[in-house]
């Protein structure tokens, strides 16, 4: 650990920081129909996809009509970039001549791509053709990261509003996301990626030859367009299978800060979205600073982990002068480019905030610095996580906490005015409870069957650690994974899949019930008797809730992966 180390994680805070006021400031006037700066080039064309299509935008839903729009969205996008997938061999745009995908493996990409999660089972560069991964793959990093902010705003509306039984147009919501959130900043960031050296092209792969005199091809192609939604839009479905790890994706210091940035900014300025349109921007940065807080002792801890040596070398003498066990710490599976702070930083934003597009390999974490990463997944990605996914989840914690809060001073929880009641909070601890179920189901099937097992690279605590990593970032619609895992086969892509759609759509729809819920109730006058919710007192309540729920849920599993490998490592048993 360094001070160059936590100057560059300062910066980076700052940077958020300064983002999350005048972004939150633009969105709220895009989801409120207000007009911005971009309304004059834009609304005409907004205007124009609302006729084509059929949609009144002064039409509202209420949160049935709302989350059945959204589901049908979602199905019908599955069903066309499953048969993109399946027919690709048949259609333009594929120089290399890449054969059709495998059902299987069509069915998991699919799914992946939909729910937000951009699990890649498949080495792009080797499987997809150009067209199926601008028409598919990148089409979805925009459609599934807008359906995200509209759940969350959804979900918003449903607090500030009184009295009545909408919350929203999603079809509205959407597009206005897509036209005024996602497109200007990924053309602008997209150019700026090009002038930095990332690929924008239709090309032929090229075939050089190497020192040796080996020929190889080197993978090219329309990267630029995609690199930028897959962070902007906390995707990570990258247009290579090393993702921000390849030069062509992440080719400099700056594109990597940019990257990383990009990856939050949507997340931190959802949180003053949320204070403005409740008209109470102290109860945005309140959950600004939960979120704020749990993501730098995550970074702390993941960045002193991995700034210490692996014991597993100590017995090679390797870099062992003094006493001191490789003294530029764990650098195996890192951007040695960017050095420890920089991918511990990248790897602590992207399992945060529901990205896979790491600069490093999460295989190559130490046992505590990759039980970060996992931590993080687990409780729901609530720190600025996946575009609006982080806030809604979060919103249904301070929920459960105003409820605990409520039952402390004897009365009826209140949260912004509005009476917490039996309804609100069975909705929200069954959302919360799914991810759980679905995370920890599949791993005990995994590890016991079979064909899971085949999959698995490592016996012990850490072949342990790649199955329930590759749920928990499944169900958590994160997409990373423990590269030791070979997940490409029926079994996987299979169970892997229907993890992904019970982590989006199993926790959705009971967050759009308490929507509804809140938005059909009256505002209750804050008494002597309210439990206050926009100071220090609520975010330490939050914060405890939250890790009562997740260590009473996750602790068995922990201890039985990472934990377990910590403490054989350190007493050298592990190896």
């Amino acid at each position: 650990m360094t001070v160059s180390g936590w100057f560059q994680i300062a910066l980076y805070v700052f940077v958020i920081i300064a983002l999350t006021k005048p972004f939150g400031f633009y969105m709220t006037r895009v989801f409120n129909g207000e007009r911005t700066p971009l309304s004059f080039v834009l609304r005409p064309l907004e205007r124009g996809i609302y006729f084509v299509c059929g949609v009144d935008e002064r039409e509202e839903q209420p949160w049935i009509t709302y989350g059945i729009a959204m589901l049908t969205f979602s199905l019908a996008g599955f069903v066309v970039l499953y048969l993109l997938q399946r027919l690709q061999n048949v259609f333009p745009f594929n120089p290399q001549g890449f054969d059709a995908v495998s059902p299987d493996l069509a069915f998991n990409t699919s799914v992946s791509f939909v729910t937000n999660t951009n699990w890649q089972s498949y080495v792009p560069e080797q499987t997809m053709s150009y067209l199926t991964q601008m028409a598919g793959l990148t089409v979805h990093n925009f459609v599934s990261a807008a359906t995200g902010i509209a759940l969350a705003i959804a979900l918003i509306r449903g607090f500030a509003r009184r009295s009545v039984k909408t919350i929203g147009n999603f079809w509205v919501d959407m597009t206005r996301c897509v036209l005024y959130v996602l497109l200007p900043v990924s053309i602008v960031v997209g150019l700026f990626f090009v002038w930095q050296g990332v690929p924008q092209n239709l090309d032929a792969y090229t075939q050089v030859s190497t020192l040796e005199g080996a020929k190889q091809l080197i993978a090219q192609g329309p990267v630029a367009s995609q690199e930028v939604i897959k962070m902007f839009g906390t995707n990570g479905g990258g247009f290579l299978n090393a993702n921000s790890a390849h030069p062509f994706e992440n080719p400099t210091a700056l594109t990597n800060f940019v990257q990383m940035i990009l990856i939050f900014s949507i997340g931190a300025a959802l949180t003053n979205v949320f204070g403005r349109m409740v008209g109470n921007e102290k109860q945005g940065w309140v959950v600004f600073t939960v979120m704020g807080l749990l993501f730098l002792v995550g970074t702390a801890s993941l960045y002193w982990s991995e700034s210490h040596g692996n014991p597993a070398f100590a017995s090679f003498g390797v870099d062992s002068a003094a006493g001191a066990l490789q003294s530029g710490g764990n650098m195996e599976g890192k951007e040695v480019r960017f050095g420890i702070a920089n991918s511990a930083l990248f790897a602590t934003i992207t399992t945060d905030a529901s990205c896979g597009a790491v600069n490093t390999m999460h295989d190559s974490l130490l046992p505590l610095g990759g039980m970060v990463p996992m931590i993080n997944i687990m409780l729901g990605e609530i720190i600025f996580g996946g575009v609006g996914s982080g806030l809604y989840g979060m919103l249904l914690f301070a929920i459960v906490a105003v409820f605990v809060a409520g039952l402390m001073v004897g009365r009826t929880p209140e949260y912004l005015g509005k009476k917490i009641e039996a309804k609100e909070v069975k909705m929200a601890m069954l959302a919360i409870l799914v991810l759980p179920l679905s995370m920890l189901g599949f791993t005990a099937v995994a590890v016991v069957v079979a064909p899971g097992l085949a999959g698995l690279a490592n016996a012990g605590p850490h072949g342990f650690s790649e199955a329930l990593y590759a749920y928990v970032s499944a169900t958590g619609n994160n997409g990373s994974a423990f590269a030791g895992l070979s997940a490409n086969t029926p079994f996987w892509n299979t169970t892997l899949g229907l993890a992904m759609w019970i982590g989006r759509f199993l926790f959705i729809v009971p967050m759009l019930a308490v929507a509804g819920s809140l938005a059909a109730k009256k505002i209750v006058p804050a008494s002597a008797g309210t439990f206050p919710t926009d100071g220090g007192l609520f975010v330490g309540l939050l914060i405890g809730v939250i890790l009562i729920v997740g260590g009473l849920t996750f602790f068995p599993a922990l201890a039985l992966g990472p934990i377990t490998e910590h403490l054989a490592m350190q007493s050298g048993t592990l190896f």
